[in-house]
């Protein structure tokens, strides 16, 4: 396997740091204070590229050996990944602060950003020549 196949794990890691930068920005611009959630912004930027980079070299291992059911597994690791993303989202459900609400869209958005990256990677993949 070529190192041409990892390039989109390092733009994945860019477009982490780069949304995680503008997230904070975001925060600070608006007078929002952070420092209270339940999981920091940038440790959640660490669990969705660390999922998201985990499922792409899932992928790129399934491509290799069986094309035909990349997209299948692609669904189940973005299952598992929503899964995960509400067991992670469970202490925060159940937090009863001020910030609560503000937290849950951050969460939410980091989710959503991450997902639309990933399917981005997977058509790219899917749309290879082989």
């Amino acid at each position: 396997m070529s190192l041409k196949n990892y390039k989109p794990v390092f733009h994945l890691f860019c477009f982490a740091v780069v949304a995680c930068i503008v997230h904070i920005a975001a925060f600070f611009l608006l007078e929002i204070n952070f420092q209270k959630f339940h999981y920091s912004i940038e440790l959640l930027y660490l669990i969705f590229f660390g999922l998201s980079a985990l499922l792409y070299l899932i992928l790129l291992k399934v491509k290799n050996k069986n094309f035909e059911i990349v997209g299948m597994v692609f669904l189940f690791g973005t299952f598992t990944q929503m899964l995960l993303g509400y067991l992670i989202l469970q202490p925060i459900l159940e937090n009863k602060t001020e910030t609560v609400n503000v937290e849950k869209v951050s969460f939410f958005i980091t989710f959503i950003l991450f997902l639309l990256f990933q399917t981005l990677l997977t058509v790219r993949l899917l749309n290879e020549k082989r």
